[in-house]
């Protein structure tokens, strides 16, 4: 199993992005917690790994901290997440605020996630509650900020593409995109702008 990587960032078009270790690209998918903290396209990256080889293929899920990978693992074990669901919860909140709308039994918030009804939000406090007090390190992991971003063609559609991947209705994510959407942003703060408005 592939556990993390060190290589050259080649591309990176949320959820996808490619590593380039050894003259191999390797692509994956990442939330976009991991994505704000990218380093522009050319630079060195070290990204922590969910390796997941199915009869279909091999699937990898890159992650910037350790704890969050270890997060997402933990998500994959409650009943009704996958790991389509898992990056989407990831890419709302970081493992930090995950972890204490999991404490303080914060469905409300949770609920308001892309794909995150009240009764999985219920389901994900009743299951993560006693992981999270017995390993407090999976909530410790919080987001940075954005790193630098090349200037994209179009950075609203690509957005628009994120957040459809990450489980919103095409025309919910236009919507939220068009309300997040300023001159200058890059995609990655667009959909962080989107997101958060969903988890006010």
């Amino acid at each position: 199993m592939i556990a993390w990587m060190h290589g050259v960032l080649r591309e990176k078009q949320p959820p996808l992005l490619i590593v380039d270790t050894g003259g191999v690209g390797y692509e994956m998918e990442a939330p976009m917690t991991t994505f704000y903290d990218l380093p522009a396209v050319g630079e060195p990256v070290t990204l922590h790994l969910h390796h997941v080889v199915r009869d279909d293929g091999q699937h990898l899920y890159a992650f910037v901290r350790r704890a969050e990978r270890d997060l997402f693992r933990q998500l994959l074990r409650v009943s009704g997440v996958g790991a389509k669901l898992g990056l989407a919860i990831l890419s709302g909140m970081d493992a930090g605020r995950f972890g204490r709308c999991v404490l303080e039994g914060d469905a409300a918030s949770l609920s308001r996630l892309p794909g995150i009804g009240k009764k999985t939000a219920e389901r994900l406090i009743m299951e993560m509650r006693d992981r999270i007090e017995a390993d407090s390190s999976l909530a410790t992991s919080g987001s940075a900020g954005a790193g630098p971003t090349p200037p994209r063609d179009d950075p609203a559609a690509e957005a628009v593409h994120a957040l459809i991947a990450l489980g919103l209705k095409p025309a919910e994510a236009s919507r939220r995109v068009h309300a997040a959407a300023a001159d200058g942003l890059a995609c990655e703060e667009i959909v962080r702008h989107a997101l958060q408005s969903m988890v006010r």
